[in-house]
């Protein structure tokens, strides 16, 4: 590698960290503006939106306005989701505390239908999101297509799902890189992969279209 080879790397890399820096702080700031319960989930919208930009090559757009214009627009559709998952979530975590505290009292059905359930819960949280952010649809449509593709799919699900754990497991061991890198890193990362999928989709699709007689 000679030296001009090695500039291009650095200057790559550091373009990245600070694209990174700058999603992840965008999202606490409109996090924070919409004091959390309305903020997080259309910000959250916004890191998917901007990182499936970047992924797929559109890596000079302007951050601020198109975070804000991708806030404002997904706004109330995000929070829809964000809050069903929410609140299937602490569901999950208060059936949880019950099978733990009683599971002497239970039979074994009980605890691997639970489990069973946080499976699928675990594939809305994370395809639910890109699917947002790449299709057009209803939030209905968007949850049961989150289901058929990370079952049929269930491969990409484990990897994006190794992802997340491993970012939020170096974010916790090392919490000053969670105001910088968290959730920027979530959502290229999940992007990244999911894409890959969308655009198989997709491809399928076009040509599907193309084969329909005039």
């Amino acid at each position: 590698m000679n030296g001009n080879q090695l500039v291009n790397k650095l200057d790559t890399l550091l373009q990245w960290i600070v694209r990174l820096v700058v999603l992840n702080i965008l999202w606490i700031l409109f996090s924070t503006l919409g004091l959390f319960v309305a903020g997080v989930f259309p910000a959250s919208a916004a890191v998917f939106a901007i990182a499936r930009k970047w992924v797929m090559g559109e890596q000079e757009i302007k951050i601020w306005p198109t975070f804000k214009q991708i806030f404002r627009r997904e706004f109330a559709t995000a929070n829809l989701m964000g809050w069903i998952l929410t609140i299937l979530g602490c569901i999950l975590y208060l059936n949880y505390r019950v099978i733990l505290n009683s599971s002497g009292e239970m039979t074994f059905v009980i605890p691997f239908a639970f489990y069973f359930l946080v499976f699928f819960y675990t594939i809305l949280v994370i395809w639910t999101f890109p699917l947002l952010v790449h299709y057009k649809a209803t939030w209905r449509q968007h949850f049961r297509n989150a289901i058929i593709i990370g079952l049929t799919k269930i491969h990409y699900t484990i990897v994006c799902s190794a992802l997340v754990f491993a970012i939020l497991y170096l974010s916790f061991s090392y919490p000053g890189v969670i105001p910088f890198f968290t959730i920027s890193s979530i959502g290229v990362g999940c992007m990244w992969f999911t894409l890959k999928i969308f655009n198989k989709m997709d491809e399928g699709m076009d040509q599907q279209t193309s084969e329909i007689p005039m």
